[in-house]
């Protein structure tokens, strides 16, 4: 049977679906403004937001491709943006893996085990998780410099030592896993012991899976986090060739030489890596989020 809406009821259609338009115009309008700035000649700041004459001068630069300007001259890529690029897609990728595989173990020791001071530890790393890393930056540099001069591979100016430094942010991962965990009832991993598994296999085989949604969620988080962080890296990287995009950006805003149109391109690039990653794990995240391990 057909439903009949009131007069009052239509209305409060229309203006949730208006409100909801207004909202999705506010949200993109600063990426419409990047793409545009990017698509000007020149580097302005200021324009329309629809250009009137487009040009991939700027893309062209941020890809690395030099270019044949107005007067004849050959312009050149000023910085290696995909360099950057790439250099944070591999810390970010390596350091979102490394966490997603320490807070899995850590969440699952909390979860199912128990032992001696297992709340205080739990409540401490979340209190210092409360704590900035930025409040940390000198006793950051002071601790790599010396990790440096005993194993250079993790010291000042590598990239290991920059996912070395972003493992410490997994509390906040541990607990969101661990409360994941406490939702799949504990009998699952007993009847697949009883049946000859081992700790390992019942956690691997039987625990993992009904897990993967939680996993792929706090893998796409520690992704984002990692790869638009600024702090930490610009600490511990200052050679152009190993700077991440994120840090790298800031080289093209100088004092007496703003390249707004180079920045736009490169800052539009950079979040082409985090939306391939949310398309390809957009099936798990809705799950992992809203959902527990077990439904029915």
């Amino acid at each position: 049977m057909a439903i009949v809406r009131g007069r009052q009821a239509r209305w409060r259609v229309f203006a949730a679906h208006g409100l909801l338009w207004v909202f999705l115009a506010l949200t993109l309008f600063p990426l419409l403004a990047i793409v545009s700035i990017s698509l000007r000649p020149g580097n302005f700041a200021t324009g329309n937001i629809i250009p009137t004459e487009l040009s991939l001068e700027h893309w062209k630069l941020a890809l690395g491709i030099a270019y044949q300007g107005a007067d004849g001259s050959w312009v050149q890529p000023p910085f290696p943006v995909l360099t950057w690029l790439w250099n944070s897609i591999k810390v970010a990728g390596i350091s979102a893996l490394l966490i997603v595989f320490i807070s899995t173990t850590s969440a699952y020791a909390f979860a199912r085990l128990k032992f001696r001071f297992q709340m205080p530890i739990l409540n401490s790393m979340l209190l210092l998780q409360m704590f900035p890393p930025v409040l940390a930056l000198v006793a950051i540099y002071a601790i790599f410099e010396t990790i440096g001069s005993f194993v250079p591979a993790l010291g000042i100016e590598t990239h290991a030592g920059v996912v070395l430094a972003y493992l410490g942010g997994v509390a906040t991962h541990i607990w969101t896993i661990k409360g994941y965990f406490e939702t799949i009832p504990v009998e699952i991993e007993e009847c697949a012991k009883v049946d000859g598994a081992s700790h390992w296999q019942a956690f691997f085989m039987v625990l993992l899976p009904m897990a993967l949604p939680i996993l792929m969620v706090v893998f796409v988080l520690a992704f984002i986090g990692c790869i638009i962080e600024y702090p930490v890296a610009s600490v511990l990287l200052r050679e152009e060739s190993n700077l991440t995009l994120a840090v790298g950006s800031k080289y093209f805003l100088h004092d007496q030489r703003f390249l707004w149109g180079d920045f736009a391109a490169a800052a539009v690039l950079s979040g082409l890596p985090i939306t391939l990653v949310f398309l390809l794990a957009q099936r798990w995240i809705v799950s992992g989020l809203t959902a527990g391990g077990v439904k029915g």
